[in-house]
């Protein structure tokens, strides 16, 4: 198969810079042709690239960046492709013989100058490929932006999941196109010095923050509620919600309670911040709330989160997340609640993040968020499935089976109510871990996917966090979790009150 993108010569950028395409861990051959550029860019665009790199990305060269072209590099060439990919706003060669000749869209509209319009108008937009040769859009999905410093990080991460799409479609799997809407323009619609010049005083600011501030400091929100809990209102009303102490120089984040022979824990991430590695904690919970002391559970040489557990043959398991090292692994215990041993590995070799499990129809079906090595960390939906919790797992026919921001990441246990299977999902539109949503699963085999998110959750009255991020329950006890303003010295704190964590068993007022 011979693989040629179409790019403009004048505009050349650092993410055009291949010679392969990864398609189901083959590379496969690309080759660039060079054409004359078919719209101008905005005045001074490089340069504002080249201010971006120096202060929003270190020094370091994003996708977005120029790219230089040598003359041997724009000869035509030679032979007839079999797969064209435009990423130009030409229009199509009518004598053009490749049997397929994929066009990325951008908020319905060719090229680059799109893209950088839909990131100038605030937001990210909805990527599709079209097959120019019948019209038919055969992927569709909306990337998330945590990478996405400035114009051209946000231009970078919408190129990086576009080649993710093209390589899906490439690999011949069967495509799940989703139903998104295109992002409507904050009206700002800023010209590129002035997006720019704004981005680059929030990065400051942000930085003058981190100083002041511990960023992200998540904490842990818990309550005992006898009636409908959150599944059951679509809302987070009910009994006031309580916040799980910390020690200030540390967060929890990703709250999961069990009961375990007579015991109910929760178990979560533990990130010093002096360190910047999570590990595993778990408290005991009583009748009336937390009892003794946070107990670490499970340390790795790498970073752990999301410590999602299952029962399964008569033994506790954890799949604690460990995307930074590669693999899905699964943990038995052997002494509950602190004492945990590797017992194998899921799936490796793969960016995977917050893995959860579900029994369907007779089978194990694994949810995890997936990252091909570039882009956003919160789009991409994977699933695996097996008869057994041990495997082997294989991969859904359409995996990634959703790229979508908004309804994608995993944000907790699956729920069943009245006969239908639920999973909440991080809502990310305005950032990672901003918002959650509750998402029935209306299909679900090894061929096919379709959810409908039902509910969304936000921070307010109710919760007053700035994010809000997991949601578990485990018999009267419910959790979630969100974030706040941590000072780093006490003398801080003490200027900022509102800020200081609450006692273990207090109502959230602070986050």
């Amino acid at each position: 198969m011979i693989i040629e993108f179409r790019c403009e010569r004048d505009h050349a950028r650092q993410w055009m810079d291949r010679q392969t395409l990864s398609i189901d861990g083959r590379s496969v051959p690309v080759r660039i042709a060079w054409t004359a550029t078919a719209q101008p860019r905005p005045a001074g665009l490089d340069a504002l690239f080249e201010l971006e790199r120096m202060v929003l990305h270190k020094g370091k060269q994003s996708g977005g960046g120029r790219l230089k072209v040598t003359p041997e590099g724009t000869q035509a060439p030679s032979g007839a492709a079999d797969v064209i990919v435009d990423f130009t706003g030409a229009a199509r060669d009518p004598s053009c013989t490749a049997r397929l000749y994929l066009r990325p869209l951008f908020n319905g509209t060719a090229g680059e100058n799109a893209a950088l319009a839909a990131i100038l108008a605030g937001d990210l937009p909805v990527i599709e490929i079209v097959n120019e040769v019948d019209g038919v859009v055969l992927d569709r999905g909306h990337p998330s932006a945590e990478i996405a410093a400035g114009l051209s990080g946000g231009l970078e991460t919408v190129m990086a999941r576009t080649l993710t799409m093209v390589a899906a479609i490439l690999s011949g799997r069967p495509r799940i196109v989703p139903q998104l809407a295109r992002p409507a323009p904050d009206g700002n619609g800023r010209q590129p010095v002035a997006y720019v010049l704004r981005g680059l005083a929030v990065s400051i600011a942000k930085e003058i923050y981190r100083l002041c501030c511990y960023a992200p400091h998540w904490h842990v929100g818990w309550r005992f509620n006898d009636g409908a809990g959150v599944w059951q209102t679509g809302d987070l009303s009910g009994p006031r919600w309580n916040v799980l102490g910390d020690p200030g120089n540390h967060f929890y984040a990703d709250p999961f309670p069990i009961t375990w022979r007579g015991r109910t824990f929760v178990f979560f991430e533990d990130l010093d911040h002096r360190v910047g590695k999570g590990i595993i904690s778990a408290i005991e919970f009583g009748d009336s709330g937390p009892i003794g002391e946070v107990v670490p559970v499970l340390e790795e040489p790498w970073h752990l989160s999301y410590p999602f557990l299952i029962e399964d043959d008569g033994e506790l398991w954890m799949i604690p997340e460990s995307s930074l090292h590669g693999d899905v692994a699964l943990y038995k215990c052997v002494r509950f609640p602190d004492k945990w041993e590797r017992h194998a590995t899921l799936l490796s070799g793969l960016e995977l993040a917050d893995a959860t499990i579900t029994r369907h129809n007779g089978l194990n079906y694994l949810f995890g968020a997936w990252r091909d090595g570039s882009g956003g960390y919160s789009d991409s939906l994977a699933i695996y499935y097996a008869d057994h919790l041990l495997g082997p797992w294989l991969p859904h026919a359409s995996n990634p089976v959703l790229i979508d921001r908004a309804s994608t990441r995993p944000a907790g246990n699956f729920v069943t109510i009245d006969g239908k299977l639920w999973r909440p999902v991080q809502d990310c539109v305005h950032g990672y871990g901003a918002a959650l949503a509750l998402a029935e699963i209306v299909e679900l085999s090894p061929t096919s996917y379709k959810q409908v998110v039902r509910h969304a959750l936000k921070p307010g009255p109710a919760w007053p966090g700035r994010k809000l991020h997991t949601l578990n329950r485990c018999g009267r006890l419910e959790v979630i979790d969100g974030s706040r303003v941590q000072p780093k010295t006490r003398a801080l704190a003490s200027k900022f009150p509102s800020a200081v964590a609450p006692a273990r068993t207090s109502p959230s007022t602070a986050c």
